[in-house]
């Protein structure tokens, strides 16, 4: 049921059952290390491109979903998965081998919340009673496709971020099954907000409005205020994107600095690291929320969690015509029964 101007209330509360995360080299380096499932310490993961690893990468990460679950493929409904990549092959690749019917989805960074919007929503309206909702990014293979060469060997602006190496899943089911486990209550889909920022390197500023937009939208659609939330996270704004969205929701009259907390900043250490403004990618909110917060919702360490997955809708083409970068921010509020 739609309420407010773009909030979809889900009255069946599909259950979140299980995630899964796959992290890279430098994200095991990380202060959330223990949080992930699988570590890969080798950039290629035995492939011999990135983006064949990227694949392998996810593929590993819904293999692993489903064995965690206890699931078989063949008792998914529909996956909901997506890349970076030119026509989002890591998903592509990675699914061809499932015969699972599959939607693949782009929405840059906020794919994540956009896969699982769309698996809820099919769980929900009984379209579906299990389905999957993943994506992934590779820092070499997202690198040389939006930015320089790997070889090139530029260096970062203090405004840039790192694009993570991860994968995540979520496996989404009917609210009938008797296993305790966190539901999805509401959905805000985002809209495109454009600043006119055309930095590459800054994508923080360039997102902060979209989830400004989308946030100040579902407490209103819903009447909550922010701190009806143990944590409003955000996919990867990045120090400077998480400043800038605090100080918009402060001038408006919202303050979410007590609750925010962005996976950009979370997944690296920015100090020992020398990852500039944080991490960024599909990956890098699909895994912390995978790892890190899932657990924390398992455990009731919090309880009510609002997800915004931040995505920056450009490419090399546009930006290389002087186009600015549009961007999305969808959020999802995930609920323990208390």
């Amino acid at each position: 049921m739609k309420i407010g101007k773009q909030t979809i209330k889900l009255e069946n509360t599909p259950k979140i059952i299980e995630t899964c995360s796959v992290v890279g080299p430098r994200e095991t380096e990380g202060p959330l290390n223990i949080y992930f499932d699988i570590h890969i310490d080798d950039i290629f993961y035995g492939e011999k491109t990135f983006e064949k690893a990227e694949s392998k990468m996810l593929k590993t990460c819904v293999d692993n979903l489903l064995s965690k679950a206890s699931t078989d493929k063949e008792h998914i409904d529909y996956i909901f998965a997506g890349d970076l990549l030119n026509q989002c092959i890591a998903s592509g690749y990675c699914i061809r081998d499932l015969n699972i019917p599959f939607f693949g989805l782009y929405g840059a960074c906020s794919t994540f919340c956009e896969s699982m919007i769309l698996a809820s929503l099919f769980v929900n309206s009984n379209y579906a009673s299990k389905a999957v909702a993943a994506t992934s990014s590779h820092f070499c293979s997202a690198e040389r496709q939006f930015r320089m060469p790997l070889e090139h060997g530029n260096q970062k602006t203090p405004t840039a971020q790192v694009t993570v190496t991860a994968a995540g899943s979520a496996l989404i089911m009917s609210k009938d099954t008797n296993k305790k486990a966190p539901h999805i209550t509401y959905v805000t889909p985002g809209k495109i907000i454009d600043m006119g920022i055309t930095d590459m390197t800054n994508m923080g500023a360039a997102m902060a409005p979209a989830v400004f937009d989308t946030v100040t939208t579902h407490l209103q659609d819903t009447g909550r205020s922010p701190d009806y939330y143990d944590a409003i996270v955000t996919g990867d704004l990045g120090i400077l994107g998480s400043e800038i969205v605090c100080d918009l929701c402060k001038d408006y009259g919202v303050d979410i600095s007590k609750v925010h907390k962005d996976c950009g900043v979370l997944i690296f250490d920015k100090d020992k690291q020398d990852t500039h403004c944080g991490g960024s990618g599909c990956g890098c909110c699909a895994s912390v929320f995978s790892g890190y917060f899932f657990e924390l919702l398992k455990t009731n360490k919090i309880n009510k969690v609002l997800l915004v997955a931040t995505g920056a809708l450009m490419s090399t083409v546009a930006t290389q015509q002087g186009e600015s970068i549009p961007s999305i921010a969808h959020a999802i509020a995930i609920e323990n029964e208390v």
